[in-house]
């Protein structure tokens, strides 16, 4: 267990034991789409839920943070469509916190701004459930941010005023725009996209010059986001003409004027992308952080996972050489051998060989440092390299998965014989590689749009659990951004289009993304 995932543990512990019969309730503002705006208490509350109550707007980015082990009951609220009334998700909320469960409850946004957090905390107060509240970052700011509208300015406006634009069918919007009017400062409408016409007329009849600066931001923050700014009296007509759709925000002021001086976002090299990652859980962050730092939107959709194995008995460390061909290999022995009471002292004066930069960095965790590593990461490749390298007699250990490349060991054994050399080796399983229920909102839809630019692969397993988790898709149509040849090879069979990092690492991965996207018009 690394040391990340033991503060977790001792967290919980620590939780579990303070609670008592009747459980907990925490309402945590998911922020907007960005998972990379969703704060660092939001995180580490929702690492610890036992069951999860979300909303319609919360990112997949987020939903991916939800312990696989977390019940997910989603209470999404769209226009028209109520996965479950109000009413009932306050009874919700109380059932399982009556259960002793640590409930979250996921809102887009922030939990008290438009949010009816306050009726749910009412409900929780009256069966004397305990309760926190986690402030998320709101759209309202955001999303004029990641457009490059600073909602205040010294030269513009010195107040913002955030207002629900959401009306009741066949109803006027009833809003004092009088007053909205003589604060002279920016306004932000949420909700507000069907009364779009209702805000404009409200303002300009009440004396707001026809001039001002309006903007509506579609989808602020995602690979979708797109912007429509025109002056208040031609906003509707700009709006309709762009068919602009929810969830959108309205903003009205002279800060608008700023956007074109202003804007970030979509300069950034891989703004506009969306991209699916397939690869186990505990494996995204790097190539994940990456992306998103490049402006690209990343949905995380593991296909698969890992297991250790149950030995029957203990693994003896009497070998010249310990091989490695994953990082998960890796982690799990060292796991191995601290569940049998040993360190990495053990391995006394074992060399260690590894396939992949990855590979590497993962002993780096131990201290550990790789005595040999193949220029091309593939089994056949290090099979051959270690059958040249190593002496007669030579003693070797493999430790990995129960479906790793057979090609390994008969490369080694093929080259060593070549050169006049008797080895011993002992392939052992230590994990398995199991196709993983997916949890995280479906990209069925964006496959189905043709909004996906590319999907990472890095195993060939992935590619198989990828196409039986998502059936409807279309493989020809799939950009597939593969680590190595025989992740390729997999892809290629099921018709997708391949393209195949130069070096089989998260590094070579985003080089090869840059060199096709970063030239690519859409």
């Amino acid at each position: 267990m690394r040391r990340s995932e033991a503060r977790e543990h001792a967290l919980k512990a620590r939780t579990t034991k303070q609670s008592s019969k009747k459980g907990k309730v925490w309402l945590v503002g998911a922020g907007p789409s960005d998972p990379g705006l969703f704060t660092l208490k939001g995180k580490a509350v929702l690492s610890m839920a036992e069951v999860v109550v979300y909303d319609a707007l919360v990112s997949a980015g987020v939903l991916a943070m939800i312990p696989d082990h977390a019940e997910r009951i989603y209470v999404g609220k769209r226009a028209g469509d109520h996965a479950m009334a109000q009413e009932q998700i306050n009874e919700l909320l109380v059932k399982k916190a009556l259960e002793g469960k640590r409930v979250v409850r996921l809102k887009g946004g922030d939990p008290f701004l438009f949010g009816r957090g306050a009726e749910e905390i009412l409900k929780l107060r009256e069966h004397g459930i305990a309760y926190e509240v986690v402030p998320g970052v709101t759209s309202a700011i955001a999303v004029p941010a990641y457009n490059g509208i600073p909602v205040t300015d010294r030269n513009h406006a010195s107040s913002v005023h955030i207002i629900t634009g959401h009306k009741r069918a066949d109803k006027p919007l009833k809003l004092p725009f009088e007053a909205y009017v003589k604060t002279q400062g920016t306004l932000v409408f949420l909700m507000g996209l069907s009364a779009l016409s209702d805000i404009v007329h409200g303002l300009l009849h009440a004396g707001m010059d026809p001039k001002t600066p309006a903007a509506v931001m579609e989808r602020g923050t995602t690979a979708s986001q797109r912007r429509v700014i025109a002056p208040l009296h031609g906003i509707e007509a700009a709006v309709n003409e762009a068919d602009m759709q929810t969830p959108a925000i309205i903003v009205v002021g002279s800060v608008v004027e700023l956007s074109d001086k202003l804007s970030w976002y979509e300069k950034l090299p891989l703004f506009g992308r969306r991209f699916v990652l397939t690869r186990p859980k505990e494996r995204m962050d790097e190539l994940t952080q990456m992306l998103r730092m490049r402006g690209a939107e990343v949905i995380e959709q593991p296909v698969i996972e890992t297991k250790p194995m149950v030995l029957k008995e203990t693994v003896a460390l009497d070998y010249d050489w310990l091989v490695f061909t994953s990082p998960a290999g890796v982690h799990t022995f060292i796991q191995m051998l601290w569940d049998t009471g040993r360190d990495v002292r053990s391995l006394g004066n074992m060399k260690i060989a590894v396939i992949g930069s990855g590979t590497k960095s993962a002993l780096r965790e131990y201290g550990l440092v790789a005595d040999l590593i193949p220029e091309v990461y593939d089994g056949e490749s290090l099979g051959t390299l270690l059958g040249e390298n190593l002496v007669d007699q030579s003693r070797v250990l493999i430790a990995r998965s129960s479906i790793g490349n057979p090609k390994l060991v008969t490369c080694m054994r093929e080259r060593a014989s070549a050169l006049g050399k008797t080895l011993t080796i002992k392939d052992l399983a230590i994990y398995q590689t199991l196709e993983k229920k997916n949890h995280v909102t479906s990209i069925t839809q964006f496959l189905a749009e043709d909004t996906i630019d590319g999907i990472y692969f890095t195993s060939a397993s992935t590619v198989r659990a990828f196409l039986r988790a998502n059936t409807k898709a279309d493989p020809t149509k799939i950009k597939a951004l593969c680590i190595g040849e025989m992740t390729a090879n997999e892809a290629r069979k099921a018709g997708m289009n391949v393209y195949v990092a130069e070096e089989a690492s998260v590094e070579g991965l985003l080089q090869l993304t840059e060199s096709i996207y970063t030239n690519e018009k859409k």
